[in-house]
């Protein structure tokens, strides 16, 4: 398995897993928010995963903690596809 499939499956984990505990609620609202605009179930949850992606890049690069209002940031600028490399150019920057 290449390294890029296995951190997406990561990061698709840390998808469902906040789906399943309804934390933090702008992942579910996001999701809501793609189905409806047409996206099927899986396109939506790999959006949502570029935001964690970006957001655990942002971290480390900074060496702080997981920013949940970031990462609120840019679930709300989905589907914008550089939603989550906008983000993560801005903290790099």
């Amino acid at each position: 398995m290449r390294f890029e499939e296995l951190l997406k499956g990561e990061f698709l984990k840390v998808v469902e897993e906040q789906l399943q505990n309804a934390q933090p609620p702008a992942v579910i609202h996001t999701l809501q928010r793609l189905l409806a605009d047409g996206y099927s179930p899986r396109d939506a949850r790999l959006l949502i995963a570029q935001c964690v992606a970006a957001e655990y890049v942002a971290a480390m690069q900074q060496d702080s903690p997981f920013d949940y209002e970031r990462y609120a940031q840019c679930l709300e600028a989905l589907p914008n596809h550089q939603a989550a490399f906008k983000f993560s150019k801005d903290i790099s920057a």
